[in-house]
């Protein structure tokens, strides 16, 4: 009918079609009629079926190359070969059918002279053949005038056997029977591309090779019994001849298997073209473009690991219980941000496929990389472990396509949008499933707490119910996640020097692999030890020295000493910030705070030390009390705000010092960043050093602020941490015999630190005091932090006076403190607060920018001082080594309260006790220069000779005894002035007299 239908409309000719429309006989002109004749009697020539016919090579060549190279062409021409001597190829002659077809019109019913062919047609319609179908091969209405004689292809073969069995069909109504059986099966042949697709079935070809050779077979018997005159010979030939119904047997059967295959191959396309019509609309419900990306990921994720550096998490007895369980069990790998969770997790999934490959059955594997967050996250992954399910088991394509359809005709449009569907949908395809199943998601914590909580709870849900499910998922570790986590068995994706140097090294060779092998060593060596367990900042580091191109050493090593934070890496921090604080502004200003605080500290934070940090940072001016600071503290908003660049945590002890940034490239990113006054992050990071350095000290006076303000909360100021009774009873050991000697062993000191040493000792907590969270840092670290800042971050004088204040309450609360840094009720240090006072803190501590305006600005008369500020000042600083400090004080407009005999008698002091442990004396007894004019116009100068000699402290003596060479006044001062017995007296006047040092007598 398709080919009919073409013809009709005018269309081209397919591949081996022979126009029916046009007759043989229009080939030669009708001018030629001698070419007629000709032909004509050839024609009956080769009709005589008495004469010998001789295979001519060159027909057969010919009547096989002519054939078209499609499917039915191939098998007929193969039929043809296969047939060789067994057919005679000139009777396939065009001439030789056209004169058949001219015979087969002629032959009538002797006794009606009704044409056989139309007798045929009217028996076959008598038996109900549906000869409609057959117009494909011929044409009822004028079938003799319309057949192309050229037997020679396919369609004309196909067409000639139609005719001549319809011809035929009369003989015998048994015969009739099989023809008409014969007719219906020929329609299988136009069947054969199997709904119109070229594919190469061999066992299609196979088929129609045969049913071809049975057609041949068939033409051939027919066109010798045709070559008789009138019917009642043929007839009569047929049931004397039973070749011609052996053959139609033959060909019954092996038409009958030709559609069978025909049948099967349509079957298995039709199957084909729903599994399609499925995999269109199943992926148009779940999203298959989120399963190609997901592949995709995978795919990326395994070039980029390095297979040793995940192998050993199948060693560990979690996994090892985890995957050898017969019942359903799940399994987390918790690990920080960058330390490679997700390439591991990609590892796993190809570690559980590959140990399945050879199992019966196979287990399956669905996964789902959480890269992104974002709402309906529960939504994707759902919808992507159902069409990671589908991919792997076909067979259920059609159930779900069915469960879906009855969902949206209960009323549900959209189930793919519907969680709880989804759920339902996932339970009942492992319910359908015996096998087997790993879910295995990474990133869990990407989520947003609505998706993450419905994951887990429909995973908590299926494990319940199937027996055969493994979960393994991946998050980092904070306290919300692992609450609903609680009790899952856990692998640890901590931080090792030698996984560090395997990513590393793999990370060189792949980027890397042009540097010379002195630097490439020096890159691998320096890397995993700057990497910490941060594999992202790994890669991010060597993509970067591969953008920069750096291949000489000393580049190189200069690069190394000073890592900056790669763009991509800081691209990614402040996407993270963004999505913890949810781009709020009050969010994303605590936990600006809050890093910045971590980035800057001297040690690790508790908890609740942070916390009451950032709300002292971030409280209004009125609150300037412990009790009404406690209000301010949200510590489980402000670790949600910043986890994941923070270490893990253990969140079932609050007060442990362990908040700490994950990497240094945390704390690059925070200075370079935000460091300016936590300015925005629109501001152009520079990585100069001047800059750098500018942007450190900017942060150091954020935390020093904030611990000065907190010292100076009221309750530090008016209640004692210790009543002096307490710390009394307190100090006493309290697991030690005081009257047993063998306890006693005071060298241990030297081999121990100071939490050994203070094991067992007593302990205070100053929050149980009143005090807050945040006193034990600030009263330890924040002289750390006022060293460290220079001119624009300095505080207020007004703020140190009164935390320094002389004999104050407040004074001796911090100083206790800052000798006990681990609450201790013993002190580790003597730390004396009566002798301090602002003037001798902020020498020792303050930085010199500082110093020198407290000694511009303060005013030393006030009772915030001791008496005399410049000599406190200056026993701390000859006490503690910081000499240049001595020379600003007596530069200074209060210097003059130095210029005295007192200072001097300090220096001699501290010089004897210190002598040894303090380099750079020179610069102290250098000061005997400021004082040589006073000392002689008040008259001390002499003393001061007596009082270094008798200390034995040559270096003043000197200076003395060589500046009286060059000054008279000094020279007759220290002859008269001397302050001791008479006979060091005449001793030291020789030696000034003539300027000899051997002659004085030093000590007592």
């Amino acid at each position: 009918m398709r080919n009919r239908t073409c013809m009709k409309q005018g269309c081209q000719d397919p591949p081996g079609f022979i126009n029916l429309s046009s007759r043989y006989d229009d080939a030669v002109p009708d001018s030629d009629p001698e070419g007629a004749q000709a032909r004509t009697d050839e024609t009956s020539h080769q009709v005589n079926p008495n004469q010998t016919h001789i295979l001519n090579p060159s027909i057969h060549v010919e009547l096989v190359d002519n054939v078209s190279p499609d499917l039915w062409s191939a098998a007929y021409r193969e039929a043809v070969e296969s047939l060789g001597k067994d057919i005679d190829i000139a009777i396939l002659k065009g001439r030789n059918v056209a004169e058949l077809f001219r015979q087969l019109g002629e032959i009538n019913d002797e006794a009606t002279q009704e044409s056989a062919f139309l007798k045929g047609v009217r028996f076959l319609e008598s038996i109900q053949v549906p000869l409609g179908k057959f117009k494909m091969a011929l044409d009822l209405a004028t079938p003799l005038a319309s057949l192309d004689p050229a037997v020679s292809t396919v369609f004309g073969m196909v067409r000639g056997v139609t005719a001549v069995a319809i011809t035929l069909s009369t003989a015998d109504e048994d015969f009739g029977k099989q023809i008409a059986a014969m007719l219906e099966q020929i329609a299988y042949i136009d069947d054969c591309d199997t709904l119109g697709q070229k594919v190469d079935k061999k066992d299609i070809h196979k088929a129609l090779v045969l049913v071809y050779k049975k057609l041949l077979e068939f033409y051939s018997a027919a066109y010798e019994i045709l070559s008789r005159r009138g019917a009642n010979v043929i007839v009569r030939l047929i049931l004397e001849n039973g070749h011609l119904p052996e053959i139609v047997q033959d060909f019954l059967r092996q038409a009958d298997t030709l559609r069978k295959l025909v049948q099967k191959a349509t079957l298995e396309i039709v199957e084909d073209i729903k599994t399609m019509l499925y995999d269109q609309e199943i992926g148009r419900w779940l999203g298959s473009s989120a399963m190609r990306q997901q592949s995709q990921y995978h795919a990326y994720l395994q070039d980029l690991r390095a297979a040793e550096a995940c192998e050993f998490l199948v060693r560990y007895r979690n996994f090892i219980n985890w995957y050898s369980a017969s019942n359903s069990q799940h399994l987390a790998l918790l690990g920080e941000m960058g330390s490679g969770k997700t390439v591991a997790m990609g590892f796993l999934v190809d570690e559980l496929r590959r140990r399945s490959e050879n199992q019966i059955p196979q287990d399956k594997v669905c996964f789902y990389y959480c890269q992104n967050g974002g709402p309906d996250q529960a939504v994707q992954i759902l919808s992507c472990l159902i069409l990671s399910l589908l991919e792997q088991l076909p067979g259920l394509k059609k159930r779900f396509y069915g469960w879906y359809k009855q969902a949206q005709a209960s009323g549900n449009f959209e189930p793919a949008t519907d969680t709880k569907k989804l759920r339902e949908f996932l339970q009942r395809l492992l319910e359908a499933i015996d096998r087997q199943v790993f879910f295995v998601i990474d990133g869990l914590d990407e989520c947003d707490r609505t998706s993450r909580g419905v994951i887990l709870k429909c995973l908590g849900t299926l494990s319940q119910k199937i027996s055969r499910l493994k979960v393994l998922l991946s998050f980092r570790p904070h306290d919300e996640i692992l609450g609903q986590a609680e009790g899952m068995p856990q692998l640890q994706l901590g931080c090792a020097f030698r996984r560090d140097s395997v990513i590393v090294r793999k990370a060189v060779e792949t980027h890397l692999s042009c540097l010379p092998k002195d630097v490439e060593a020096l890159v691998i060596e320096k890397v995993s030890q700057l990497a910490k367990g941060n594999a992202i900042w790994t890669k991010m580091v060597i993509e970067l020295i591969q953008t920069r191109g750096i291949m000489a050493i000393g580049p190189m090593r200069l690069f190394l000493d000073e890592v900056p934070v790669p763009t991509q890496l800081s691209a990614l921090y402040t996407m993270l910030l963004s999505r913890c604080t949810s781009n709020e502004p009050e969010n994303e200003r605590l936990a600006r705070k809050a890093l910045a605080i971590l980035a800057i500290a001297r040690r690790p934070l508790s908890i609740l030390e942070l916390s009451w940090a950032v709300a002292m940072g971030t409280a209004p001016p009125e609150v300037t009390t412990v009790a009404a600071l406690s209000d301010w503290v949200d510590r489980q908003r402000l670790i949600s705000l910043i986890h994941p660049f923070i270490a893990r945590l253990n969140f079932g002890d609050l007060k442990k010092r362990q908040v700490r940034l994950i990497h240094q490239s945390v704390r690059a990113f925070v200075i370079e960043h935000w460091a300016d006054h936590l300015q925005t992050q629109t501001t152009p990071a520079s990585t100069d050093r001047a800059t750098l350095h500018r942007r450190t000290e900017s942060l150091e006076g954020l935390l020093l602020e904030i611990c000065i303000n907190y010292l100076q909360l009221d309750e530090i100021g008016t209640t004692a941490i210790f009543p002096e009774e307490q710390v009394a009873m307190e100090a006493l050991p309290r697991d030690v015999d005081l009257f047993n000697d063998d306890d006693l062993q005071p060298n241990d000191a030297l081999s121990c630190s100071w939490e050994d040493l203070e094991h067992g000792m007593a302990r205070y907590d100053p929050a149980d005091r009143g005090f807050g969270e945040f006193f034990v840092y600030a009263s330890c670290h924040w002289m750390h932090h006022f060293g460290a800042v220079t001119n624009s971050s300095l505080p207020s004088l007004a703020s140190i006076e009164s935390l320094c204040q002389a004999g104050s309450t407040r004074l001796d609360n911090w100083v206790q403190q800052n000798c006990r840094p681990d609450c201790a009720i013993q002190p580790r240090f003597e730390f004396d607060s009566s002798v301090y006072d602002p003037l001798s803190i902020t020498s020792l501590y303050g930085s010199e920018a500082m110093l020198r305006g407290m000694l511009e600005k303060s005013d030393f008369g006030k009772d915030k001082f001791l008496p005399n500020p410049l000599i406190g000042a200056a026993t701390q600083i000859l006490q503690w080594g910081d000499f240049p400090r001595l020379k600003m004080l007596l530069e200074s407009k209060h210097g003059h309260q130095l210029h005295n005999l007192d200072f001097f008698r300090l220096i001699t002091k501290r010089w004897s006790a210190f002598a040894t442990q303090f380099k750079d004396w020179d610069q102290v007894f250098d000061h005997v220069d400021y004082v040589l004019d006073i000392s002689v116009r008040e008259q001390w100068a002499g003393k001061l000779l007596s009082l270094a000699a008798g200390a034995g402290c040559m270096p003043i003596v000197r200076r003395l005894v060589m500046r009286a060479q060059q000054n008279t006044e000094l020279k007759e001062q220290l002859m008269r002035g001397l302050s001791c017995d008479e006979l060091r007296q005449n001793a030291l006047r020789a030696a000034v007299q003539g300027g000899d040092l051997d002659l004085i007598p030093f000590g007592k």
